[in-house]
């Protein structure tokens, strides 16, 4: 059994090209497509389309009523606002944080 060498560059070129050739030859033994097959694969790729346009925005409308559903139920569940306090009111609310402090401590 020879031993394995390794091709030269000549020899590699020679091969791609010839790789070359055989793809090309091929390709063109290919029949070309009839307009019915064209006209067929337009339109399935038309309705494909059609379809992911409908399904994205039933997605987005759904997305949408999902966002004004929590925005609602957000709205309805934030306390109302407390009435505003007199100063006399703050004063003693503060004087009794400050005395309750007081009590911790001892």
């Amino acid at each position: 059994m020879p031993a394995f060498s390794q091709p030269s560059f000549q020899e590699r070129t020679q091969m791609a090209a010839k790789a070359k050739q055989a793809a090309l030859k091929q390709l063109k033994a290919k029949p070309p497509l009839s307009d019915e097959v064209i006209a067929e694969r337009k339109a399935a790729q038309l309705a494909r389309e059609q379809k992911k346009a409908v399904a994205r925005e039933e997605k987005r409308a759904a997305f949408e009523q999902l966002k004004a559903e929590r925005k609602a139920a957000k709205e309805q569940a934030a306390p109302k606002a407390a009435p505003e306090l007199t100063d006399a009111e703050k004063k003693a609310a503060r004087d009794e944080r400050y005395a309750n402090r007081k009590k911790r401590r001892k």
